[in-house]
């Protein structure tokens, strides 16, 4: 038993080390757009001290801004981005406004006043390179277009939002769908892929580009993803954990990814794991990649 034991404790530890590089992103490539994607975990506003409380909020807000200055991405989708203040909803958010107020360059899409569009799942973009041109949002529910629709299985309402944008330079185009599906109902996941495929696949078929990001809460090779691949996407390879329980352990593989359509092309995937001053921005790691428009 002891053995046994001793033998668990040293994989834990062999698992927690994988992939542990903390290295700052690559310099941008040239005539790339770098796309990048972070979970940055709700804060609880009617919670004045404990995890992810409004005490916590300011320990970690410069974390969250330094990782976002160190990101240096065109464009950012976030998970997550709430200030929850229960049932009546709110359109105060602490981390949105935060990082708008410490990065002017900024603008942000893919939101709206809470009665119309879910703010949760901004997308920020560099306001000198691109316009966004639309934008839009659909529940993972049976009534999609339902503002806050329960999920399939009456869960928490689950959500995809969408940006389009315009290269001010070139006058090229490509969506991003920003999603965030279902941790622990995996029937709420491939459900939920469903309808993302469903949507986006009048888009490719078309011939727009297409890149599809955020916390997909599934592994590389899982069918959560391989959806996607059926209908065109290609996810960018990305090593080690993205998740680490806000503790520094990478016990898994990636959780967050980023998938191109055809039009696109991208290398490796950087996954950001740095403290700021010995405090994590989030529980997850942020994620970039230099994209290409081909």
């Amino acid at each position: 038993m002891r053995l046994n034991w001793l033998f668990g404790l040293v994989a834990v530890t062999l698992l927690a080390s994988c992939g542990n590089n903390v290295s700052s992103p690559p310099q941008k490539q040239e005539g790339a757009v770098r796309i990048a994607s972070h979970n940055v975990h709700y804060i609880v506003l009617r919670r004045e001290t404990g995890a992810w409380s409004l005490a916590d909020w300011e320990r970690r807000k410069p974390a969250l801004d330094a990782a976002f200055k160190e990101l240096n991405a065109d464009i950012i989708a976030f998970q997550e981005m709430e200030s929850f203040a229960g049932r009546s909803g709110s359109d105060i958010n602490l981390a949105r406004d935060w990082l708008l107020e410490q990065n002017p360059g900024y603008a942000v899409g893919a939101t709206g006043p809470w009665r119309e569009f879910p703010p949760t799942q901004p997308i920020f973009y560099r306001e000198d390179l691109f316009t966004q041109l639309d934008q839009g949002w659909f529940f993972f529910s049976d009534t999609p277009d339902v503002l806050y629709a329960r999920t399939f299985n009456g869960g928490f309402a689950a959500f995809a939002s969408w940006s389009e944008f315009e290269q001010i330079s070139t006058g090229e185009r490509f969506k991003v769908v920003n999603l965030h599906t279902d941790f622990s109902s995996g029937s709420n996941r491939l459900r939920s892929i469903d309808l993302v495929a469903e949507r986006i696949r009048p888009w490719i078929a078309a011939g727009e580009r297409v890149i599809v990001l955020g916390d997909f809460n599934a592994l590389s090779g899982w069918e959560t993803l391989t959806k996607l691949e059926d209908e065109g996407i290609s996810f960018l390879p990305v090593r080690g954990a993205t998740y680490h329980f806000n503790r520094g352990l990478n016990l898994f593989g990636a959780i967050d990814h980023i998938g191109v359509s055809e039009g696109l092309s991208g290398g490796q995937v950087h996954v950001l794991r740095k403290r700021y001053d010995g405090v994590f921005p989030s529980d997850h790691y942020p994620i970039s990649a230099d994209v290409f428009l081909n």
